[in-house]
C-alpha cells in the first residue's frame, strides 16, 4: 500500500511543478491560482496517507506472521 501513497504524492508534486513552471501566467490571467494550492494540499495530505499506509502494511505483516506460526 505504501507505493500507492508515494505515487500519489509524486503525482501531485509533478503536476504542481508543471503548473508552476509552465502555466503560472495562464493560471494568473484566468484566476486559477488555486490549482497550485490544490496541488500543494494534495502533496501535503500525502504524508498522513503515507503514515496510515505504513501502519496498515506493518499490521498486515504482523497478522500474516502470526497466522504462519499457528
Amino acid at each position: 500500500m505504501v507505493p500507492f501513497a508515494v505515487v500519489g504524492m509524486v503525482a501531485w508534486a509533478v503536476v504542481g511543478l508543471v503548473l508552476l513552471l509552465f502555466f503560472r501566467d495562464w493560471l494568473t490571467e484566468h484566476g486559477h491560482q488555486n490549482w497550485l494550492w490544490t496541488c500543494l494540499a494534495g502533496f501535503l495530505w500525502g504524508f498522513p496517507g503515507l503514515a496510515v499506509m505504513m501502519r496498515h502494511d506493518a499490521n498486515r505483516r504482523r497478522r500474516r506472521a502470526a497466522a504462519e506460526r499457528r
